[in-house]
């Protein structure tokens, strides 16, 4: 063993390259209570980027599980509590370099395994629209934000609908772009081959102009290699004439299915016929496959990589965040216990199907993966969108404090049959809010081929437009 440990005192010795920090800042401050009616921001900032560019005036509040140089992050848990990163995310220098401002990190669930708000260690964030729902999860800090009015622009993750659920909920619009358009360097996984950041904003003007500042290939992501972008600001004028918009058969009436929400997004996707889209129905039933498929892959892919990989796994030819890594370990040997249901629910059954059956599931999982892209393929190449309703009902009431496991639980996991699949696929899905019912916002969501987030954009403003 000489050889290899000398090589590790070595590499002690070398100086490892940072993601840059550009711009100047403090640290901010943790806002009281009254500065924060929806618990949704963890920590406020004003980091001000270049003097002009395409988000010039525009402030963006940043999902807490992305590093901001010298800005406490804590990813909504107990185990990274007290951390501060010392590197910009890719995007948060891309944002910055394009004149935007930095507001401050957007609160979220813990370790981002939740759809729901209510998992968060600084405790639930709340919907707008009746602080008794949740905002939805695991990226309900950013949607709130959005949805209060509190800043414009947002960015999410996603690994099963963080992004869509609590935009669907809150009723802002959310991307998921197409799986390696936007990088993910210096920020916290879940799993590498469901991974997605993308935007969450009140316009699809905003999402447009947002998505074509982080979007691209970057050099430490090599999901990103592949990455095609669009002129998405020009979409937004291009009306929807001439698309071929496919309603999915198997989007709608789910067990769990409220049947006025399936009616409001049907009737919304009507609506774009005026504008000159063509709509039919299609069916794939392979749909109903997509979160068995889901399941399989994140459960073992998170225990491994996140959970046991102190946050960071291995084996990927990628940016690693040591200082990240470091702490994540240091919280995970000394406060394990403090950690949210759900979390301790995957690195449980994770751990489970890894000793017990040795990757069997999650790799038949992975090789089912192509069989369920290439469905959505084949649909999208006779219609150029499918849609369907984001999340099958409104945002849920939030469970009380001391509810049983098994609420607490459901209610974490228990909305995301139309966007979990897109997440094994990789296809952009873009929600839009189209109604309500009771108060409460209905999401309808678009879905396109790959790399082809200008279609989206295209429908998604003619139906903003006529909604205007």
């Amino acid at each position: 063993m000489r050889g290899p440990l000398a090589s590790c005192a070595r590499l002690d010795a070398l100086v490892e390259p940072k993601l840059p920090v550009k711009y100047a800042r403090t640290p901010g401050y943790r806002p009281s209570a009254e500065e924060n009616p929806f618990n949704a921001w963890y920590w406020k900032t004003q980091i001000t980027g270049a003097p002009t560019g395409l988000l010039a005036g525009k402030k963006i509040a940043i999902k807490d599980n992305i590093c901001v140089a010298g800005v406490p992050m804590m990813n909504g848990s107990a185990l990274l509590e007290g951390y501060m990163p010392e590197i910009d995310a890719t995007i948060v220098t891309r944002i910055l370099d394009a004149g935007g401002t930095i507001a401050g990190k957007a609160a979220c669930e813990d370790l981002c395994f939740s759809g729901a708000s209510h998992t968060c260690a600084t405790g639930p964030i709340l919907n707008p629209h009746n602080p008794r729902h949740s905002a939805g999860g695991s990226s309900g800090g950013s949607a709130a934000l959005v949805a209060a009015g509190e800043v414009p622009m947002a960015i999410g993750g996603d690994q099963g609908g963080s992004i869509r659920t609590p935009s669907s909920w809150c009723g802002i619009y959310g991307l998921k772009p197409t799986w390696g358009l936007v990088p993910t360097t210096g920020s916290m996984p879940i799993s590498y081959s469901v991974d997605h950041c993308g935007p969450m904003c009140a316009s699809t003007e905003d999402v447009a102009r947002l998505l074509a500042v982080i979007a691209g290939h970057d050099g430490y992501d090599p999901r990103t290699q592949l990455a095609r972008t669009g002129d998405y600001l020009a979409a937004v004028g291009q009306g929807a004439r001439g698309l071929r918009i496919g309603l999915l058969k198997e989007g709608f009436g789910h067990p769990e299915s409220d049947p006025e929400v399936d009616r409001i997004v049907r009737d919304a996707i009507g609506s774009l016929a005026g504008d000159g889209a063509t709509i039919s129905e299609v069916s794939i039933p392979m749909h109903y496959e997509g979160p068995h498929i889901w399941s399989g892959i994140i459960l073992e892919g998170a225990a491994e990589m996140m959970l046991k990989g102190y946050g960071v796994g291995n084996n990927v030819a990628a940016y690693y965040p040591l200082s990240m890594q470091e702490a994540f370990a240091r919280g995970m040997a000394s406060r394990l216990n403090d950690a949210s249901e759900t979390v301790k629910l995957v690195l449980l059954l994770g751990e489970y199907l890894h000793r017990h059956y040795h990757n069997r599931y999650h790799s038949k999982a992975q090789n089912l993966r192509v069989l369920l892209r290439d469905a959505y393929d084949r649909a999208l190449r006779d219609v150029d969108i499918l849609a369907m309703p984001t999340i099958p009902f409104t945002a849920t009431p939030l469970p009380e404090a001391d509810c049983p496991r098994a609420i607490y639980v459901d209610r974490a996991l228990n909305m995301q049959a139309n966007t979990c699949p897109f997440d094994v696929s990789g296809n952009p899905a873009f929600t839009i809010p189209c109604g309500k019912k009771d108060g409460l916002p209905v999401g309808l969501m678009l879905v396109g081929r790959h790399f082809e987030e200008a279609q989206l954009i295209r429908a998604t403003a003619a139906h903003e437009a006529r909604k205007s």
